[in-house]
């Protein structure tokens, strides 16, 4: 694990040493994010998948310039372990979140007294807490999907439902992200189907871009 762990920084150095954008920097962050993909935190929930596409983005805008978040500094750690730690926190993200919409859906309770009376109203949506800020917007992302100069993220949508596109799923699940139940009220689509689609045919688009502009 230790020389696993060398290997990653030396790998890095190497990566911010060519300019941003370039084929050597790509190839060397697509090294760095095959290696470490099979050792980072895993579990089976709706939004993993968001979450780490969020982490990968994180880490290329980071991990040499510092652009959305403090730079990735090798004395306080492993790359495995930095990339763990944001992990985690988009995880808890969107497990507070998830559960503040499903306290939304339960009716607020009323507490009785020992006399009979009615003393208190309970909303669970009180008892949840604050959620922490949200990542900041990464504005490329966000100018790429606006623009959509070919047109393709417009007419990539679901059949038979030409507003429910990539484009506009995209820019919906960037941070702050809108939730998939929010996003299901407003198509009238249920949230497997969203998703799905998010996932088979956005989240490809996505990759491709970010992949390009030597993001990943």
């Amino acid at each position: 694990m230790v020389q696993f762990d060398e290997q990653l920084r030396r790998l890095v150095t190497e990566a911010c040493g060519h300019p941003p954008g370039s084929p050597q920097r790509q190839k060397l962050l697509t090294q760095i994010i095959r290696l470490t993909a099979s050792r980072l935190w895993r579990e089976n929930t709706p939004y993993y998948q968001d979450a780490l596409q969020q982490t990968w983005l994180y880490f290329c805008r980071n991990v040499c310039e510092g652009l959305t978040g403090k730079i990735y500094d090798p004395t306080y750690g492993s790359v495995i372990t930095w990339l763990n730690a944001y992990l985690n926190r988009r995880l808890q993200d969107f497990y507070i979140n998830h559960n503040r919409e499903q306290a939304i859906t339960v009716p607020p309770r009323v507490r009785q007294s020992r006399s009979g009376g009615i003393s208190e109203t309970i909303d669970p949506v009180d008892n949840l807490p604050a959620t922490p800020q949200a990542p900041p917007i990464l504005e490329d992302l966000k100018t790429w999907a606006k623009t959509d100069s070919e047109g393709e993220l417009g007419g990539t949508c679901i059949k038979g439902r030409p507003d429910v596109n990539c484009q506009v799923l995209i820019l919906k699940r960037l941070p702050p992200e809108v939730s998939w139940r929010e996003l299901s009220e407003e198509f009238g689509l249920s949230i497997p189907t969203l998703s799905s689609f998010y996932q088979r045919q956005c989240l490809p688009r996505l990759r491709k871009f970010a992949q390009l502009e030597g993001l990943l």
